[in-house]
């Protein structure tokens, strides 16, 4: 058997996105042309149930997953991109503002529907 090592990336500059649903907060973080080398989610913290869609989990989160990646990687400028409506939003961002990195540009991805779904069919009655 061989043992394979992890071969440690440096990337100084980044992207960080950051899921933020209504049950969970998810944290990916890429090299700048958006290979991901580091996640992290609420559960991977402790994290079960109800306290996974709280802003403390969230801050939790992001905390420690940037940290790993400054430490790791020496990640130090990044751009942000928040996916999603849930509690952990301005959370996270706030705990990624407190961690000392440059950050480049927020942006807003979240997918929002232009037209819908079709409406059911008209009930007779």
């Amino acid at each position: 058997m061989q043992n394979k090592k992890k071969i440690k990336k440096i990337v100084e500059k980044g992207r960080i996105y950051i899921t933020a649903t209504f049950n969970n907060t998810l944290i990916t973080i890429t090299d700048e042309k958006g290979t991901p080398f580091l996640f992290g989610g609420c559960g991977m913290h402790g994290f079960a149930g109800t306290r996974k869609s709280t802003p403390y989990a969230a801050t939790v989160t992001v905390k420690s997953t940037v940290k790993k990646a400054m430490d790791e990687s020496a990640l130090r400028d990044v751009d942000i991109y928040v996916k999603g409506i849930g509690p952990g939003r301005e959370a996270s961002l706030k705990a990624i503002r407190s961690m000392g990195l440059d950050v480049d540009k927020i942006i807003d991805i979240t997918p929002i529907p232009h037209n819908g779904v079709r409406p059911p069919k008209i009930r007779r009655g």
